[in-house]
């Protein structure tokens, strides 16, 4: 059993940790349960005790050197594996990487405070086996003494935990008080030098003593996966629900009202982008794509929400988008949807274009795009008998094109050319969409020519990326960054592939695709400084962080709470029904109930950015204080939820 080692940096100048003995501290270290499995994890109680009569001041870090040799670790929604330490620095968008040796933004070694990751929890996997622990997230003080925050446990807020990695001797580490080091990712963009100790410090006054408990893992381990067997048990420790607001129903009446009545462009035949509340008029920014930020990701739930409630006119608008996509997106050199209209002209210049290395159609708007005309057509037939035959041909040709982009892996397309719609650019996840609409249309149609290189597409992701805890190169914003929303395709891809086949073993993937979402996913409540989130009861439970590189967390993992339920009904996952209550929950308790509840906007009002920690914290009050949400209604958010809210959670 590895045990820990205690060093701390004191306040001042000096960035060093420093031995215990030194700094009058003293800590020691009981096994007084557990075996160290996944089931039962060893339960190590921990005291500090200042020596002195005096207050000590600064950060006590303990640390559990692994000597894992070429070690991946996993601090849930912030870093995995060395968050591709290996791939190429000089790129736009910024964020933690792991590398031995190399200049900003990599280091060998990362802190960061507690509430940046989903789960009070740090992994290390290497050697076969893997090793890590569970610990605090924070401590709050009762009328007794201070202590460290469990489920249950109540009393006023005292400070942060942290947590930490080191490539040299394989270790992950956790603090009392924090240091985000050695720099401080605002957002990709927005960096800085670790700060100088100040409010981040714990204090211990003269003689106190401190004690808790942290969960220690020591796991055989054939693949990353085992990861999920440590974190179902820390979710059970730790899991806080989010607070029930409202039923399914009642949100989706209030979010695509507010759509329909506040965000409908009729000369533009869609939704604004953002739209914000000026007072005396509201201000649209139109945004224009056919998916992802805007286009189907709002009109497809839109539709959806207008069988739900019964509204013609939401109907008629969802309908107007869609047809508009369908008549006149079309790049007849290419055979694949232009991505954008602006002023009448149809292009792939969207507001990402000047991020991209390699212009072109990207296969993750085109395949959404697909995936979401489907589901549209899926439902006008349910719902009203309404045939779009133009619709499936639309798809139909797109699809044929795409499925001829595979490589020789089975991997779709990052770009595609627009003078030939040949394959440009590969190596990510977000072309799992293609993958995700060529199975539904398999599905919804019977047709079963693109079955075989389907199937072994999906065992190529699965391989390549799932089983490695590793999916990146979903958004185009991120620069082929590790992020939550590429494998919401693939979860879809292998649910509709497993209704074709009824193959178990795509049951298992799909699961094993899930649980890599729930990283992403908080299991309990963080405890929120800024207005409004801090102020307005709003849980973050349930609700997932978008990447590592846009460290808040947004509402697109909603989106598949159909694939989770089918996932519970197919195999009775307990977990998986869990984190599906919890996502339920959250999606209903994100938006305005009234007029300028969430400092802004009017009821149904919701945007993407809910900020959970101090990453992205950059909105402004009026008045110059920071907020923690952003200050505009944003359909294409608003319709994740739509579009999981409007499914079996309506029943």
């Amino acid at each position: 059993m590895t045990s820990f080692v205690f060093t701390a940096r004191p306040l001042g100048e000096d960035e060093r940790y420093l031995p215990l003995e030194g700094q009058q501290l003293h800590a020691a270290v009981a096994c007084i349960a557990g075996d160290g499995t996944a089931e039962n994890p060893w339960v190590k109680q921990v005291e500090i005790l200042n020596l002195s009569e005096n207050p000590w001041q600064g950060v006590i870090r303990m640390a559990l050197p692994t000597g894992a040799k070429s070690p991946r670790f996993y601090l849930p929604g912030f870093l995995y594996g060395t968050n591709r330490g290996d791939a190429p620095l000089v790129v736009d968008s910024r964020c933690p990487r792991l590398r031995a040796e190399g200049d900003f933004p990599a280091s060998p070694w990362w802190m960061v405070r507690s509430d940046r990751l989903s789960h009070p929890a740090a992994f290390v996997y290497g050697d076969g086996r893997l090793c890590g622990f569970a610990a605090p997230p924070y401590f709050v003080r009762t009328a007794e003494a201070r202590t460290p925050w469990q489920p249950g446990v109540t009393g006023g807020f005292d400070q942060y935990g942290g947590f930490g990695c080191s490539i040299a001797p394989g270790e992950i580490s956790y603090t009392l008080g924090y240091e985000n080091a050695p720099w401080f990712f605002l957002e990709a963009h927005q960096y800085s030098p670790r700060a100088p100790l100040g409010e981040n410090c714990f204090t211990l006054t003269g003689g106190e003593k401190l004690v808790f408990r942290v969960h220690q893992f020591d796991l055989p381990a054939q693949d990353e996966r085992t990861l999920h067997d440590a974190l179902k048990w820390v979710y059970g420790q730790y899991h806080q629900p989010p607070r029930q607001l409202m039923p399914p129903r009642q949100a989706v009446e209030e979010i695509a009202s507010a759509i329909s009545q506040d965000a409908w462009l009729p000369e533009s035949h869609g939704y604004a982008g953002f739209v914000f509340d000026r007072g005396d008029h509201f201000e649209h920014n139109p945004l224009p794509s056919i998916s992802w930020t805007n286009g189907l990701a709002a009109a497809t739930p839109m539709l959806q929400a207008a069988h739900r409630l019964g509204d013609e006119t939401m109907r008629r608008q969802a309908l107007d988008c869609i047809q508009h996509i369908v008549d006149h997106s079309m790049n007849e050199h290419s055979g694949l949807p232009y991505m954008v209209e602006t002023d009448g002209e149809w292009s792939n210049r969207g507001w990402w274009y000047d991020r991209l290395r390699t212009p072109g159609h990207a296969a993750y708007l085109v395949g959404q795009a697909m995936y979401l005309i489907l589901k549209a057509y899926a439902w006008e037939k349910a719902n009203r008998n309404e045939e779009h035959p133009d619709w499936l041909r639309f798809v139909k040709r797109v699809l044929d094109k795409t499925q001829t982009t595979r490589n020789t892996d089975g991997e779709y397309p990052y770009v595609l050319s627009e003078r030939t719609g040949a394959g440009l650019e590969y190596d990510s996840f977000s072309g799992a969409w293609c993958m995700a609409a060529a199975a539904y249309y398999s599905f919804l149609t019977g047709e079963q020519a693109w079955l075989a290189d389907l199937l072994a597409s999906e065992r190529y992701y699965h391989q390549a990326y799932v089983c490695r805890q590793e999916c990146y190169g979903g958004p185009l914003d991120i620069d082929k960054q590790i992020d939550s929303e590429g494998i919401l395709a693939y979860i879809r891809a292998v649910h509709y592939l497993h209704r074709i086949t009824g193959d178990d073993q795509l049951l298992s993937h799909m699961q094993d695709a899930l649980y890599y979402e729930f990283t992403f996913k908080f299991c309990y409540n963080s405890p929120i400084k800024t207005p409004p989130l801090s102020s307005v009861g709003w849980s973050s439970c349930g609700g997932s962080i978008t990447s590592v590189t846009n460290p808040h967390i947004h509402p697109m993992s909603s989106s598949i709470i159909d694939e989770m339920v089918y996932c519970v009904r197919h195999t009775g996952d307990r977990y998986v029904r869990s984190r599906l209550e919890d996502t339920i929950l959250w999606s209903c308790q994100c938006h305005n109930t009234f007029d300028g509840e969430y400092g802004y906007g009017k009821k149904g009002w919701m945007s993407e950015r809910f900020c959970h920690s101090q990453g992205l914290v950059k909105e402004r009050y009026p008045d110059g204080t920071l907020a923690s949400t952003w200050f505009a209604l944003m359909p294409w958010a608003c319709g994740s939820l739509l579009e999981g809210l409007t499914g079996e959670a309506w029943r």
